[in-house]
């Protein structure tokens, strides 16, 4: 599944890519908890295993790919 996170003040966009059985709704769950302000930092793993924090206050929008998307080979 892939992500996109707008940060504010930040001219690039974080992408990621989660493991192909991340939990969906535990991931909307987790965005909503940002940036309703239950969570000061939005944590996420890619699909290599890292660990990815973004402080909710500065985040701007999140895109999320839908489920089982891929990218053709040499399209991004």
């Amino acid at each position: 599944m892939d992500i996109r996170i707008g940060v504010t003040d930040t001219p690039r966009e974080i992408n990621l890519e989660l493991a192909d059985d991340a939990d969906r709704d535990a991931l909307k769950a987790d965005i909503d908890a940002a940036l309703a302000g239950e969570s000061s930092t939005l944590w996420l793993t890619d699909d290599k295993g890292r660990d990815i924090a973004v402080a909710a206050t500065r985040i701007a929008y999140v895109d999320v790919g839908p489920e089982g998307s891929t990218n053709p080979i040499g399209f991004s």
